[in-house]
């Protein structure tokens, strides 16, 4: 039971290994490629043992889960030989301390409270008309003020407990349009979900979305398997609105982790007061949802 469950921890470290593995170009570490035709995608594994300075035979025991304790010194060889930045490097540092220590008789844990305090309720409002909302680990939209739901076109047509920013990405058809640049949001948004559930991996929340996801988006599943962990979100947002027109918003920050709370962090955008996006903004926090406006009509 011991050696299956560290071995699934350690399964986890080596597949973050080898994605880094086959997307790192062979000229950008410093070696010479021959004429002839490479069977393997980025450095071979020989290559990254050799640059790192271990053995084959032990680095291939860490891509596979066999090997799961590497030193601090290995780890910071192969994240250097890797050209990882920070923060990869400190999700290699994760994984390895994860599969170090984990408790194989220990149960799932449990999903986090999906509970908002009343007082972070009452700051979303007081933010107004900037849209704010508060979201989970797993970016379940928890809590909102007006604006910060009516941002996301459509997503007022699904229930409370579907209202999921990952998914609206993936599965909403309004978000293509939504987004200009969806590509890079797409691309932002599992590279944060791969760093949360690199070190959580059988929690429940993580694991049903990245499920659900996997089998209904084919791009989602493409940028599960790069195994990405460095967000790249842009200081401005562009949103192609249909209420309001084309609105850029300033972020005064992407994401402020709360404090005393699961894994919630609360979002705000804002605009210049005075501003065609500011007017913009007030418009939509003054806009019924689409829902109530379809009810008005009936």
């Amino acid at each position: 039971m011991a050696s299956t469950s560290a071995h699934r921890e350690g399964a986890e470290l080596g597949r973050f290994l080898r994605a880094r593995r086959t997307q790192t170009n062979p000229e950008h570490v410093g070696l010479t490629v021959g004429a002839g035709i490479r069977r393997t995608p980025g450095l071979r594994r020989d290559e990254l043992a050799t640059l790192a300075g271990i053995s084959i035979d032990y680095y291939v025991r860490l891509e596979r889960g066999k090997e799961t304790r590497p030193s601090p010194a290995v780890l910071d060889s192969l994240a250097r030989s890797l050209h990882m930045d920070d923060q990869e490097h400190q999700h290699l540092r994760e994984l390895a301390a994860r599969a170090a220590r984990y408790a194989p008789d220990a149960e799932p844990p449990p999903a986090p409270s999906r509970t908002v305090r009343p007082h972070l309720k009452l700051l979303l409002e007081s933010l107004r008309p900037n849209p704010a909302y508060v979201i989970s680990r797993s970016m379940d939209m928890l809590a909102w003020n007006p604006g910060g739901l009516a941002l996301y076109t459509g997503l007022e047509d699904w229930s409370a407990m579907h209202r999921n920013l990952a998914r609206y990405l993936f599965l909403h058809p309004a978000a293509r349009n939504l987004f200009p640049d969806w590509d890079r949001q797409i691309t932002g948004c599992v590279a944060g979900l791969r760093a949360v559930a690199g070190t959580a991996p059988d929690a429940p929340d993580l694991t049903n979305l990245v499920g659900e996801l996997l089998l209904k988006s084919p791009d989602f599943a493409r940028l599960w398997e790069r195994y990405e962990v460095t967000g790249r979100k842009p200081a401005q947002k562009t949103f192609h609105h249909p209420r309001v027109g084309t609105v850029t918003l300033t972020l005064t920050s992407q994401s402020m982790q709360l404090e005393g709370t699961p894994g919630q962090r609360i979002g705000v955008y804002t605009a210049e007061p005075g501003s065609p996006d500011h007017d913009a903004l007030l418009l939509l926090d003054m806009t019924p949802p689409q829902a109530e406006q379809r009810s008005a009509l009936c």
